[in-house]
């Protein structure tokens, strides 16, 4: 199942693409007075299987002659995650990646965190802050937990998952480098923008085999498979939540391929600019971009 994010009057409210368009979850509510269905996106990870068995079933027995169906373009998008406890990040995870940046293959997984200011949605503009020249773009596969999950083993890892999305982990190389700590050139506002979709498990079969690419303004950027990741999805969680407890709807994002504007030879690095537009594609996830303002 594709859920989403809508963006109404302020608030957020939970989609659901389907093979005719889009439903908001509450213009069925008010038309139908399914007052079991959930209608934001959180209390749907949260109610785990259940919650998306009741979407599911509405939408196969509902007469969809009665319902009101959006396209993409009517609609204004909320980040396909809009509240998550934690928002951990890991660095140097993709062979590739590390050996266009000089970088050493870590032993360990590189984890640092982002804050929910970050987030924002596909289809919204993202502005440049002043205190950067040098915006990059970084696609990623975001892994959102769906279960507590606490000393987890690999074997198991993956049944804690709730499901996966499109994240572009944008980064002020200028900021990030400033110190040994990484966290300022990741957190501006808007730096995680995260769809356009959340895809539930049962869609992805193997998240370390999809094919993964950045487009900026038409050109490909980035083109590689999470197969090349250093850590898997399922070493990555087991090895998280040995030392932090995940809760429901944490977003973890687990790396960029090669490809990034830092890669580059440093008199050829052509950052990102006000009216670029960026696209983050996953295979099978959804492809998220947003415009530089």
């Amino acid at each position: 199942m594709k859920l989403m994010t809508i963006k109404k009057n302020g608030n957020y409210r939970l989609g659901i693409k389907t093979d005719k368009g889009i439903l908001e979850v509450e213009s069925i509510l008010n038309k139908d007075k399914q007052s079991s269905l959930p209608t934001e996106i959180m209390t749907v990870i949260q109610n785990g299987e259940e919650a998306v068995g009741l979407l599911e079933t509405y939408v196969k027995e509902v007469d969809a002659s009665q319902l009101l169906y959006l396209s993409e373009s009517e609609v204004e998008w909320g980040p396909c995650v809009t509240d998550p406890e934690k928002i951990i990040c890991v660095g140097l995870n993709y062979r590739r990646h590390a050996d266009e940046t000089g970088a050493s293959y870590p032993e360990s997984p590189i984890l640092f965190s982002k804050f929910n200011n970050t987030l924002t949605g596909h289809n919204n503009d993202i502005f440049i802050p002043k205190t950067t020249e040098q915006l990059d773009y970084e696609v990623e596969l975001g892994i959102v937990i769906g279960r507590r999950a606490k000393d987890v083993s690999e074997e198991e890892a993956l049944n804690y998952v709730f499901g996966y999305c499109a994240a572009n982990d944008l980064s002020a190389r200028d900021l990030q480098f400033k110190t040994n700590q990484w966290l300022l050139g990741k957190t501006c506002d808007g730096f995680s923008p995260v769809g356009p979709y959340l895809v539930t498990t049962n869609e992805v079969e193997n998240p370390n085999n999809l094919k993964l690419k950045t487009v900026v303004n038409g050109e490909e950027r980035q083109n590689s498979n999470t197969s090349d990741m250093i850590f898997s999805c399922k070493e990555l969680i087991s090895y998280i939540s040995h030392h932090m407890t995940l809760e429901p709807g944490d977003l973890i994002l687990t790396g960029t391929p090669e490809g990034v504007i830092l890669g580059e030879p440093e008199d050829e690095r052509n950052y990102l600019k006000p009216g670029d537009v960026v696209t983050a594609e996953i295979e099978g996830v959804g492809a998220l971009t947003n415009r530089m303002i």
